[in-house]
């Protein structure tokens, strides 16, 4: 079973190139090709149904495949690089054609600079084995990104933060009071799911349901934006205060970086969150420590 755009674009490549070189061909002969596992979740269902073994990071048998394979998905997860599954199961789960196809190094080049940082924050340098020079270059028969490219794209690709964003629990109004005084700036707002399609979920910030309880150093008139920059860069955070919902109205507050703004607390705007409701009334009549004196 063959699918995908990406793929259909490597199979048309591969009708208009040579023979394969002697290397490539001898791992050819020397491996099988065998059914991607449902067990296996790094690759399953990624668009083709056979993989060969040995694979390209020399893996031997489906249990080892198996066992290597799932101790990427947790970076999966962060969403890092829409591009980093095809990449990974390119080297994982290679596809059974009759020559090995390799990723290219640009491939590799623009999964490492999103997700080498992302592991770099708990302490998981990029390893040897994915060293980008290993891979052949653009103009050679290899699997390209298929998303565009960072540096032509209007849009930033993500860069998950080190810091996990998570739902705060409304506790009391007090101590979200105290929080949005701790933050540089607080906004009530209302996110929406762009897509839900692709690796990487888009989310767009609703300009018309924006409340400015606090801007800080940030002028009122500039927030909208640095709000859809902060959704468009940080997919982790947005993805798990969303958590898996197509639409909803959050309290956040954060504090601003030099070029960007960083949310370190997110609230749900729920009926059943009191507390929540009650610290944003008073919010309009409350003084900070600071300004208390």
């Amino acid at each position: 079973r063959l699918g995908g755009p990406w793929l259909l674009g490597l199979l048309a490549r591969l009708l208009l190139w040579g023979s394969p070189g002697a290397w490539a061909s001898y791992l050819r002969r020397s491996s099988s090709c065998m059914p991607i596992p449902q067990r296996m979740a790094l690759c399953y269902d990624i668009g083709y149904s056979d993989m060969r073994i040995p694979n390209l990071l020399e893996h031997e048998t489906m249990t080892e495949v198996i066992q290597q394979s799932s101790s990427w998905l947790p970076l999966l997860a962060r969403e890092c690089h829409p591009d980093a599954r095809i990449f990974l199961c390119s080297l994982f789960a290679p596809i059974c054609l009759d020559r090995l196809i390799f990723p290219c190094r640009s491939l590799c080049e623009a999964v490492k600079r999103s997700c080498a940082p992302v592991m770099a924050c708990y302490g998981y340098p990029w390893p040897e084995i994915l060293n980008c020079n290993k891979f052949p270059a653009d103009h050679e028969l290899c699997i390209a990104a298929v998303s565009m490219d960072e540096n032509s794209s209007s849009r930033r690709m993500p860069r998950a933060s080190c810091k996990d964003c998570e739902l705060e629990e409304a506790s009391t109004a007090r101590e979200i009071l105290e929080s949005l005084c701790a933050n540089d700036f607080a906004v009530k707002i209302r996110i929406l799911r762009r897509n839900t399609t692709t690796t990487i979920s888009d989310f767009d910030l609703d300009p018309s349901k924006v409340e400015v309880l606090k801007h800080g150093p940030l002028l009122r008139t500039e927030i909208p934006a640095r709000l859809q920059q902060w959704l468009d860069i940080d997919a982790t955070c947005a993805h798990n205060i969303m958590r898996g919902t197509q639409a909803g109205v959050f309290v956040v507050s954060g504090d601003v970086q030099s070029d960007k703004v960083v949310v370190n607390k997110a609230y749900a705007w729920q009926k059943r969150n009191r507390n929540l409701h009650q610290a944003v009334r008073r919010w309009k009549h409350h003084r900070c420590p600071e300004q208390a004196g």
